[in-house]
């Protein structure tokens, strides 16, 4: 049982440079970020200093510990401390901290099911809004409540008795060699593309296996989850970032669990369970065919898109209101949805959200004292409501255009749209419904566009969609607006506030969902996005994320851009698409 060790606490300041000794020392100090500092004998644990520091009667203010960043390198919290050094505590808060509870309780899933039904597959494959992870038990039928009891009950067993969880390195031979005799082919085809000759593997009461990152040291960190049954198989729920300490009951978002079962049907269809199958294909010289395909669903998706639409039409329908996340895609889907709808005899016409701000000193400000353009309220909502309303009965509305360099609307002209027109605006608040408060719910039909899945590493290492749009935004900034990928980083987390704040809450309001990924893309992106990776500086506070990112895109094989469409989804962020200057009625 991990447990605090005896230590001394300096009244040393924060900045701590100590005199060199004329001896070797036998203890070393670990200085936290309230200045505390912490000594202990040479090969002391991390974990030691963090007990010390934060006791059960006076833990962290944001939650459990789960890491620590020692000289701008985020480590386990195993390591021994060998020198003088300064800590930062990694809690659940964090994305990091999240990420290392994440997968070490997929690992204690992993164990248990691996305990009560040997032989039995799982597979970790989507996450689910209300903080989890849905799970498939593949190789067992009627899977039932009891049976998922079981497991619970194992996974608390294993808690309580605080069974260590131990890092290892094997022989990237013999890692190869334990994964095919314990039947996972899965990883057996990742270690194909393996470009080291070892494998950090962790092990927990004798069950090896692999995950992408940082563990947890023990199973008693791992106290806060829940099992619920949801579709083929069950949720396993943990406390999300912003609420570390409490779980949201899992709550079914049908047209959600719609989107991932396409999906897996898509994957079935293309015969890519996982990125190592990727990598087989595109080995192979079969790339061409898996863009096509998949660039040939996503166009029967989008016709299914258009085919609803059409018929909420004749049904008086006249606006489309388009919203999702930072790089969705939500750009290029309402311009290939415009062209689709002109198949049917509709004549689209594509309204700016952004052209309805308020003038800029009116703009409400945040908890900084910064302007929000990303409020409801930065937008002037009775003018907007009013020229939705002009634009529908057929009447000449004269509409805006922001200047944003004056910082005011000016006029732009004025426009008449008839009954064959249907209006269509992209922008955050889309599914809102206070966005379009005087305008009747059978007038509108909303859509929700998201990278709502991706290829996963293997059954047990998802690779979270987040990291994708992460990496699209990094490579459309650099073409398009020169900037770096520290830049894109450095952006990232207020990109993640505005989603949370005026996105994702609203997404099960949507008529049509749209998945925008691709299950080639990483292995395109891999070119644009190693290299701007690789230019964030190793003392930047965003090397820990760069170097993140880069091993995970090590798992995937490059492909060739020239196959993909240039009407592609992907050309939004890589460059060369055909929509990029085509404007829907204009």
């Amino acid at each position: 049982m991990s447990t605090a060790i005896p230590v001394s606490i300096s009244a040393t300041s924060r900045n701590l440079t100590p005199a060199l000794p004329a001896e070797p020392r036998s203890d070393a100090r670990v200085t936290f970020p309230d200045g505390r500092v912490f000594s202990a004998p040479v090969d002391t644990t991390l974990e030691s200093y963090v007990l010390t520091a934060f006791p059960p009667e006076q833990p962290h203010p944001d939650g459990l510990v789960v890491g620590a960043v020692v000289d701008n390198r985020l480590c386990e919290l195993t390591l021994p401390v060998l020198r003088d050094c300064a800590i930062i505590p990694v809690t659940l808060r964090s994305s990091d901290g999240s990420r290392i509870y994440r997968r070490s309780l997929a690992f204690l899933l992993v164990t248990a099911v691996s305990e009560c039904f040997p032989g039995v597959k799982i597979a970790v494959q989507h996450d689910v809004p209300t903080g989890g992870m849905y799970c498939e038990l593949q190789n067992r039928a009627n899977f039932n409540a009891a049976e998922l009891a079981q497991i619970a009950e194992r996974m608390r067993e294993i808690v309580a008795e605080d069974a260590p969880i131990i890092r290892q390195t094997l022989p990237l031979s013999d890692a190869v060699e334990h994964f095919r005799s314990n039947g996972d082919d899965d990883m057996v085809r990742l270690l194909e593309n393996r470009g080291k000759d070892y494998l950090t593997v962790y092990a927990l009461r004798g069950v090896i296996d692999y995950f992408f990152g940082y563990m947890v040291p023990s199973a008693r960190y791992l106290y806060l989850f829940d099992l619920a049954l949801a579709g083929k198989g069950f949720v396993l729920a943990n406390p999300r970032q912003e609420t570390p300490q409490v779980l949201r009951p899992y709550k079914e978002s049908r047209r959600l669990e719609a989107v991932f079962r396409q999906s897996d049907e898509w994957l079935t269809l293309m015969g890519l369970e996982d990125v190592g199958r990727l990598n087989q294909s595109i080995a192979a010289g079969r790339i061409r065919e898996e863009v096509l395909l998949a660039e040939a669903l996503h166009s029967r998706r989008m016709e299914e898109m258009a085919r609803e639409i059409a018929m909420r039409h004749t049904k008086g329908a006249r606006l489309v209101l388009l919203s999702g996340p930072s790089s969705a895609g939500k750009t290029t889907t309402s311009k290939r949805l415009a062209v689709q709808l002109m198949a049917y005899g509709i004549q689209p016409f594509a309204l700016a959200m952004d052209d309805y701000f308020i003038d800029r000193d009116l703009t409400p400000r945040d908890e900084h004292g910064d302007y929000d353009f990303e409020s409801l309220y930065a937008l002037n909502l009775e003018r907007f409501n009013r020229d939705l309303l002009g634009l529908m009965s057929g009447t000449e509305v004269a509409l805006p255009r922001y200047d944003f360099k004056l910082g005011k609307s000016v006029e732009a002209g004025s426009v008449h749209l008839t009954s064959d027109h249907i209006t269509i605006i992209e922008g955050i608040h889309g599914l809102n419904p206070e966005l379009v408060s005087q305008i009747k719910p059978e007038r509108l039909f909303r859509i929700y566009v998201s990278a709502l899945t991706v290829l996963n590493l293997n059954r047990h290492n998802r690779i979270p969609t987040t990291d994708v749009r992460l990496l699209r935004r990094m490579v459309r900034d650099a073409a398009t607006r020169g900037y770096s990928a520290q830049d894109t980083l450095d952006r990232w987390s207020s990109v993640r506030r505005g989603e949370e704040r005026y996105i994702f809450p609203y997404q099960e309001n949507a008529d049509f969902m749209f998945n925008s990924s691709l299950f080639y893309e990483l292995a395109v992106l891999r070119p644009y996005a190693e290299p701007l990776l690789r230019q964030v500086d190793i003392d930047s506070v965003r090397y820990i994320e760069a170097k993140r990112l880069l091993a995970f895109l090590s798992w995937v094989r490059p492909a060739d851009p020239e196959f993909v469409p240039n009407d592609s989804l992907l050309r939004e962020f890589i460059g060369g698409s055909v929509m990029e200057t085509y404007t829907p009625g204009r």
